[in-house]
């Protein structure tokens, strides 16, 4: 008789009378439903208890050991090297048939290294004690340079700030994006199986954006139609030094208007306003700007389902007037990691 008790807390000899119960009652003629009802089991453990005395006898319904399977465990050296390889390295710089560490490609490399062979369950385990969790990688361009990325660090930036300390000049980092009508970002409730349908124009459409920030919360920023030009920049360049009454030095990547021959004119005849300076390449995430960038497509952008190109730019501006108004969340942008660098 259903006692209430779950099977699985019952001890080895407990679970082992009652799967010989079972077989007594099946004997008698009972249905395995019955008899499931009976014991407070279910009916496919029952099944599960007749096939086994079918193949192996009363012998097979005895206790089995309990706990994890016995076998060799992955030594601590061993263990040490895997996980520096997953640390330092992709599946792919080492040639195995992955492109991210999942626990199959974890447990091909421990394969490889040791000879051991685990099972995905054991590699999750062994990830778990390391202190390792799924994340969604970062993606890194192959031409970055570390070095590069060291050195602006270590000495052009310190360099770049302590020659605007001593021309009173006021520090910014500027950056360019586009802005698309059926950008998209976050998640929507909905019941499992039936993915959600965002209802939106099927006409696209877009603008550009440049803005500029620095350290102490100041915002400035220009949308804007068609392509990003000379003409465009300069333009931008040339309202931003008149916003300060202090020289400007402004931080940009190395796109080509950036280093064109119009803006290089421009700059030579207003040095003693403006000065542009150049991160390394391939690095965005150096740049306090992207966070902004970020922040207007998550935000502005990606949550809403403009109708058309104006309704696109009124909330894109209206969201960055918004943030131009309070400082400390501009200011909350220099607390990201990548970018602490540049907060003081």
């Amino acid at each position: 008789m259903n006692n209430g008790l779950d099977f699985r807390s019952l001890t080895g000899s407990q679970q082992e009378a009652v799967r010989l119960k079972a077989m007594e009652l099946l004997k008698e003629g009972r249905s395995k439903a019955e008899v499931a009802r009976i014991l407070g089991v279910s009916r496919v453990a029952v099944s599960t208890w007749a096939s086994r005395r079918r193949g192996g006898g009363l012998r097979a319904l005895a206790p089995r050991k309990r706990g994890r399977p016995a076998g060799r465990r992955l030594a601590p050296k061993d263990q040490a090297v895997v996980r520096r390889l997953v640390i330092d390295r992709t599946p792919d710089q080492l040639k195995m048939p992955f492109y991210l560490w999942t626990r199959e490609a974890v447990g091909l490399l421990i394969e490889q290294r040791t000879g051991l062979k685990l099972s995905v369950w054991s590699v999750g385990r062994l990830l778990a004690d390391w202190g390792f969790t799924p994340q969604k990688p970062v993606r890194r361009a192959f031409e970055r340079d570390p070095q590069a990325v060291g050195r602006w660090l270590k000495k052009d930036y310190p360099t770049i700030a302590r020659q605007a300390r001593r021309a009173g000049a006021t520090i910014y980092w500027g950056d360019e994006m586009g802005l698309r009508s059926d950008h998209t970002v976050g998640r929507s409730f909905s019941p499992k199986g039936c993915t959600p349908v965002i209802a939106g124009t099927g006409r696209r459409f877009g603008c550009n954006l440049i803005s500029a920030l620095t350290n102490r919360g100041h915002l400035v920023f220009r949308l804007f139609k068609g392509s990003f030009t000379a003409a465009v920049f300069i333009d931008f360049l040339r309202r931003l030094s008149r916003q300060n009454d202090q020289p400007v030095f402004l931080i940009v990547d190395s796109h080509p208007v950036h280093r064109s021959a119009k803006v290089k004119k421009w700059l030579e005849k207003n040095s003693a306003r403006l000065r542009l300076f150049f991160l390394p390449g391939y690095c965005p995430e150096l740049n306090p700007d992207e966070l902004v960038n970020q922040d207007v497509k998550a935000n502005a952008l990606g949550r809403r389902r403009p109708a058309t190109q104006a309704e696109m730019m009124a909330d894109a501006r209206s969201y960055l007037r918004s943030t131009q108004r309070m400082p400390h969340i501009v200011r909350n942008y220099f607390n990201h990691p990548d970018v602490s660098y540049a907060a003081a």
